[in-house]
């Protein structure tokens, strides 16, 4: 049973996503107009087939509306004026945007999936518009020419959280295809490894089928790269090398723009995130313990298979996260503060970072600019505007949410049947 205290916690603006709440609302109207809840208590399904018909219209024209606003924001975007759009104004939280949505398209295509017109207790969800926003990427990322670039996120995306992606999982199947279509992939994690083998612990599955693979090129099997630490570490694919992964030093990879972060800046903001944490443990009476990384610091339990409650994580948090952003050290260096399901830790940069180096790397390798946000997909589960750590991403490239590895598996299905219907 859903409580008043998880209805009015989930309302936290924290926990929200402004976009996809003003689209909720905007469904919510037709639905109450036009659902049929007393459709149980007749025989006629004549009835229950029109109320379909008709909110599925009034759903698709909603979604018109809203694709025409996007493409006005789009307009107002190339000219600087982003600011004064209708839909900046309507939804002050609105990003940017890569490419065009197509969310009628989109809605018809999960609504075909999802049966979201039938329903006539249930209004359209918080779910069924992120996944036709998923879906209207994918269209809008497709239409414009291939995917140059894919990112993942590692937990809770490729394989359950604090797992390892095995031989057996579907989701490899899916990348190997997009390697074989020219689509470079990069698997940008919190994990912030200095060895190779303890990556290839947890991405052994993908990194033996690519070795494997009869359907790859050897430049194809190049194509992988994996940026830890959120924005830390670089290893590339290496078929001679002990754990088929190769570190990059960082000298060689950095953006320019990356060259300022100098070790005693890195250090003072690791200490003020410290010692954050170690007043919130304190504070909130946590049983944890403070783990110091090369360019992170966290808390993880201090007892075997503890959880931590999940509002001590988001008050963790948020609490250090204000302290970072008001600091001087958080305004020189970007910082991630993030929940990762059962810790929480601090790293240095963020995956809008990781991203621009994937970009940046396989444009150098090609002998061209950097893969444009355009021709970039990122995939991960936590967009929140809070402790979520693929937030960020969506400053350099085109994203999609999903919310778990089986959805990630769907979306690459997805995607499949696009560049598919696309070759014709």
């Amino acid at each position: 049973m859903t409580t008043r205290y998880r209805v009015e916690y989930a309302l936290k603006t924290h926990r929200r996503d402004q976009f996809i709440e003003w689209i909720k609302g905007l469904l919510a109207v037709p639905f109450v107009l036009h659902s049929q809840p007393t459709g149980v208590f007749e025989t006629r399904s004549s009835s229950v087939q029109q109320m379909a018909e008709e909110a599925h219209r009034r759903y698709a024209e909603i979604m018109q509306d809203v694709e025409v606003m996007i493409d006005d924001h789009i307009a107002h975007q190339k000219v600087g004026t982003h600011s004064q759009s209708k839909l900046k104004l309507l939804v002050p939280s609105i990003g940017t945007f890569f490419t065009r949505l197509p969310l009628a398209d989109a809605f018809r295509y999960q609504d075909r999936k999802r049966f979201i017109s039938s329903r006539r207790f249930v209004p359209p969800s918080f779910n069924d518009i992120r996944l036709i926003l998923n879906t209207a990427q994918l269209m809008g990322v497709t239409s414009a020419g291939p995917l140059d670039l894919a990112t993942f996120d590692g937990d809770v995306t490729l394989y359950d959280d604090g797992k390892s992606l095995e031989s057996w999982n579907p989701v490899i199947e899916r990348i190997l295809y997009l390697m074989a279509h020219n689509t470079k992939i990069g698997i940008v994690t919190a994990a912030g490894y200095t060895e190779a083998e303890r990556y290839y612990g947890r991405l052994h599955g993908l990194l033996d089928a690519i070795k494997a693979s009869t359907l790859l090129t050897p430049a194809q099997k190049e194509n992988l790269l994996i940026m830890g630490g959120e924005s830390n570490f670089l290893f590339t694919y290496s078929s001679t090398s002990p754990f088929l992964l190769k570190h990059q030093p960082r000298r060689s990879w950095i953006v320019p723009s990356m060259s300022t972060w100098n070790q005693p800046t890195i250090t003072s903001l690791l200490d003020l995130a410290e010692s954050s944490l170690r007043e919130c443990v304190i504070n909130l009476s946590l049983p944890a313990t403070i783990l110091r990384k090369e360019r992170a610091v966290g808390i993880i339990p201090a007892i075997p298979n503890f959880r931590f409650p999940r509002e001590s994580l988001e008050e963790t948090v948020l609490v250090v996260q204000k302290k970072l952003e008001m600091s001087e050290v958080g305004k020189q260096l970007p910082f991630c503060a993030f929940n990762g399901g059962n810790d929480v830790f601090v790293d240095i940069g963020d995956k809008s970072w990781g991203v621009l180096v994937c970009q940046n790397f396989f444009g150098r390798k090609d002998g061209g600019g950097d893969i444009s946000g355009d021709r970039t997909l990122h995939v991960g589960d936590q967009f929140l505007s809070a402790g979520s750590n693929d937030f960020k991403a969506r400053v350099v490239g085109t994203t999609a949410w999903i919310a778990s590895p089986a959805e990630t598996v769907e979306l690459l299905d997805e995607l499949r049947e696009m560049i598919e219907v696309k070759k014709g």
